[in-house]
């Protein structure tokens, strides 16, 4: 029997997560190291891996976890200018996710969960292209939108945008954004 106060963890993956986007937040993915994780979750170095198999599974678990809530963020929204504001909000307010989850290299593209998650937020983008009316191509308009909103996501994360946003709200700057580009008008700004 072990002395030590940290031997049992209540929930070593939740812990082992959380530490991680701790990590990427401050250093990115880069910087991820199992033995590192377990340290800081007060475990063996060899605990994580018996959830996580190794820092590729972590990551991919991130990115799975990541378009969940996504996924959450997206279906929330009232139409695709909006789901384009949870986007940016989602960005935002995950950055470590957001870092893994457009990283492919980093992940293992056939995981199941990940698979399902990407799906869940994909079905949300498109919801929002379904709305509009007298699109002639779909999958590209969609391409477009999730071009604005990541975009304008990274830019945000990475600070190119800070002189031209000054003190404007992030989201209302990408409501005006998408008031110039697009002329296609949303159900709700044609009273439906």
């Amino acid at each position: 029997m072990t002395s030590r106060s940290t031997y049992h963890h209540g929930d070593l993956r939740q812990a082992v997560l959380a530490a991680a986007l701790d990590v990427i937040a401050a250093d990115g993915p880069g910087a991820l190291s199992l033995r590192d994780l377990a340290r800081r979750a007060g475990v063996s170095h060899a605990a994580p891996a018996h959830h996580f198999k190794d820092r590729t599974g972590l990551l991919t678990a991130l990115a799975a976890q990541g378009y969940d809530l996504l996924a959450g963020a997206l279906a929330a929204a009232p139409d695709l200018r909006e789901r384009g504001v949870r986007y940016v909000c989602f960005a935002l307010d995950h950055p470590a996710h957001f870092q893994v989850m457009f990283q492919p290299d980093l992940l293992r593209a056939d995981d199941p969960d990940l698979l399902a998650a990407k799906e869940r937020a994909s079905a949300g983008l498109r919801a929002g292209i379904a709305e509009l009316r007298d699109v002639p191509d779909p999958r590209t308009a969609g391409i477009a939108a999730w071009s604005l909103a990541h975009g304008f996501a990274t830019l945000l994360l990475t600070h190119n945008v800070r002189d031209a946003l000054g003190d404007r709200d992030p989201e209302e700057y990408f409501r005006a954004l998408t008031g110039l580009l697009f002329t296609q008008q949303l159900p709700s700004e044609r009273g439906e």
